[in-house]
């Protein structure tokens, strides 16, 4: 089996292919190699026979670092081989084969204790049962597991390979989508200023907005986890400096909502904020424009212009000298300025500046994601409370129960379709079993009609070809679209199963039918044992307490020798709301007798994103006057700020007095920052101090009704 010769030749071809387009074509030549390799050799059978082992491996291989991508491919490879032989030892028994595939759901479903990068290597073992059982009977167990360890093994240097290769590449597509994100999260915000009134956003941007900020979060990470990671090269250090502007950009952009409820809603502030969104747009295009440079696209002709940034020289119309909101107006210009400066500097970096990190690389390391499997991840998940174990027992209970209904139907000849619908749909919360639910339909339809077209064009050869094509397009597109991998997945298996079988037909009715039984099969199940987002929301509120207090002792920091700690605190912060919000929208979805108190998390969430922001108003407060900001005074004023915040958000403190009215126009500071400010800095603390009894306050409204009986 061949492997890549040149790493740039390769990087070149994959140029301007998104990254999950490059890994599904990648995937489908390593399982193709396999299957020629073998094929050449040993015949078809045994071919067909080692590419299920090759497939088991490739559900591990993603875009990721190599010291990542092999334990994952190797872990897949292992479970999806001893998965296989434990099914063909049983398919004498059925009534043991149903207790088997209990038993190795609710182990594979385990394995979610480790987080998402261990989706893999739960799913391989539900698909080897799936390939297992649509094997002829009688298949010898010994040779099975040999070729498809052969398979496997086979696959592992190749994807060792591609991935080395493609590192650069790698690298570019996830600084690429985490500027794409950032860009969308720009005009999102411009959405919600052009919304807001002084009573609040509307529904459709603000949800659009924690969409946003929900993708964004997880694009980070993937970038985090590449970019950190990397050797030091200049090229490496110019993306990870675009990648850190990236990150301050949307700490900076949280910032830009602040003081805007004290514009009130006459046409000067309705005209203000129509300034500021227009503002964010052009620094979203801009934005664009840079993303576009990386992935090998031409810039747009017309690059947006500079952002005019509103200073105490430029009046607003219709804005009186003495109207108090004139004080706002250098605040509001110099986030606008720092976000161009942000941008300008990610741009130029994008050209081919380079500028020095403020971060060593061991330092940078401490943000990428931990890869490691340790057994005490699953402690924590020996209770029925665990979300987890829940799944775990209602997967085992599902597919078992969806065996059994196979073997009773009239075409109990492909039982494994019935269980592989129930797999794919049956999701760990409800929000996303029906979200899978109507797009698995919908896929199945579509395959099926590709495949009756196929099946006018007898030639195995091509079938094959289709069929490692739709190997590559299901795992291309499992993320990204999963339309697209529901009717690859459809054609896959059904070639699959002809090929091993030619003489057994395509029953293409049979399949739809099990497809639409499967959904509605999960979709019953995941009323059982359910996992509600009310129960684990408590742990997660006090845990975003917790983050906050910690961001805030940072923040509030009078001395610059933290960064690091200071960074790693905002990140932890940032992830605690994004589990919230997250829940937030599942749980939108939910029966209205279980589903969480919406308005309550709502407004937890906003008030938390306000202290954030106020949190990092004074930390750039702090990096940018500094020598003024050392004085006595200020640090005595800062002190007291953090030791007050840290009171408030302690989740033990029994309680936190209300909080006061929101602080008036009245109480700004008379004269500008550039002149005075220490009595902006105060100021800036008394509000943070305010929101933050309101996140008190918002918290225990939501702790209270999580608490009360549902009816």
């Amino acid at each position: 089996m061949s492997t890549p010769t040149s790493g740039g030749a390769l990087a070149r071809w994959a140029g301007r292919l998104p990254a999950h387009v490059v890994n599904g074509i990648t995937v489908a030549l390593g399982v193709a190699g396999v299957h020629g390799l073998l094929g050449a050799l040993a015949g078809p059978h045994a071919a067909q026979l080692a590419i299920s082992g090759a497939i088991y491996a490739s559900l591990g291989d993603l875009p990721t670092t190599p010291g990542r991508s092999w334990p994952r491919v190797l872990a897949a490879a292992l479970v999806g081989c001893a998965t296989a032989l434990l099914m063909v030892l049983l398919a004498p028994a059925p009534l043991a084969r149903g207790v088997g595939i209990a038993a190795l759901v609710f182990l594979a479903s385990m394995v979610m204790a480790w987080g998402p990068r261990a989706g893999p290597v739960s799913f391989a073992a539900v698909l080897s049962i799936v390939f297992t059982m649509g094997l002829p009977p009688g298949q010898p167990p010994l040779p099975l597991l040999g070729w498809h360890l052969l398979g496997a093994a086979l696959y592992l240097p190749w994807s060792l390979a591609v991935t080395t290769a493609l590192q650069p590449r790698y690298r570019r597509a996830a600084l690429a989508a985490a500027l794409d994100a950032t860009a969308r999260l720009l005009s999102s915000r411009a959405a919600l200023l052009a919304a807001a009134g002084p009573a609040g956003a509307a529904a459709s941007p603000l949800q659009a907005w924690l969409r946003d900020e929900a993708t964004l979060a997880e694009r980070l990470q993937q970038a985090r986890d590449l970019l950190f990671a990397a050797r030091d090269t200049p090229r490496t250090r110019r993306e990870t400096a675009m990648l850190l502007h990236a990150i301050e950009l949307r700490d900076v952009l949280l910032a830009s909502r602040l003081d805007l409820d004290l514009l009130g809603d006459d046409a000067v502030a309705r005209q203000l904020r129509d300034t500021l969104a227009q503002q964010l747009r052009q620094l979203a295009d801009a934005l664009a424009a840079s993303m576009a440079g990386l992935q090998g696209h031409p810039r747009p002709a017309a690059a947006p212009g500079p952002a005019t940034a509103l200073a105490p020289t430029v009046a607003a119309p219709g804005l009186a000298a003495d109207d108090p909101r004139a004080r706002l107006l250098p605040a509001f210009g110099h986030r606008l300025q720092h976000l161009r400066g942000l941008v300008d500097r990610i741009g130029a970096l994008g050209r081919g500046a380079d500028e020095p990190l403020p971060l060593s690389r061991d330092e940078l390391r401490l943000f990428v994601a931990p890869e490691g499997w340790p057994l005490a991840a699953l402690r924590p998940h020996a209770s029925l409370d665990s979300p987890v174990l829940r799944h775990a027992l209602r997967a085992a209970l599902a597919l078992s129960a969806a065996y059994a209904i196979a073997l009773w139907l009239p075409w109990r000849s492909h039982p494994q379709w019935l269980v592989l619908s129930v797999a794919v749909v049956l999701r760990g919360n409800l929000a996303q079993t029906l979200s899978r639910r109507n797009v698995r339909v919908l896929g199945t339809l579509l395959g099926c009609l590709i495949v009756l077209g196929l099946v006018r064009i007898p030639s195995p050869a091509l079938l094959t070809a289709v069929f490692l094509g739709a190997v590559g397009l299901a795992h291309g597109f499992a993320v990204e679209r999963y339309l697209v991998t529901a009717t690859t997945a459809t054609v896959m298996s059904l070639l699959q199963a002809h090929l091993v079988q030619p003489d057994a037909g395509m029953p293409i009715a049979e399949r739809l039918a099990d497809t639409v039984l499967g959904a509605l099969l999960a979709w019953g199940f995941s009323y059982v044992l359910p996992s509600w987002e009310r129960r684990s929301l408590p742990q997660a509120i006090q845990r975003a307490m917790l983050a906050l207090q910690g961001y805030a002792r940072q923040a509030l920091r009078s001395d610059s020798g933290g960064a690091v700690a200071q960074r790693l605190a905002r990140r932890q912060a940032y992830d605690a709301l994004g589990v919230l919000a997250a829940a937030l929208q599942r749980g939108a979805v939910e029966p209205e007798r279980v589903r969480p108190p919406l308005p309550e998390l709502s407004a937890l969430l906003d008030h938390a994103q306000r202290l954030m922001a106020h949190l990092s108003v004074v930390r750039l407060m702090l990096a940018r006057h500094a020598p003024a900001l050392a004085e006595p005074a200020a640090l005595a004023a800062l002190q007291q700020g953090a030791d007050r915040l840290s009171t408030t958000l302690d989740p033990a403190t029994p309680g936190a007095a209300d909080a006061a009215g929101p602080l008036g126009l009245d109480q700004l500071p008379a004269e500008p920052p550039s002149q005075e400010l220490l009595p902006w800095l105060q100021w800036r603390l008394q509000v943070t101090q305010h929101d933050g009894l309101q996140v008190a306050r918002a918290w225990r409204a939501a702790l209270a009704r999580l608490r009360a009986p549902t009816g």
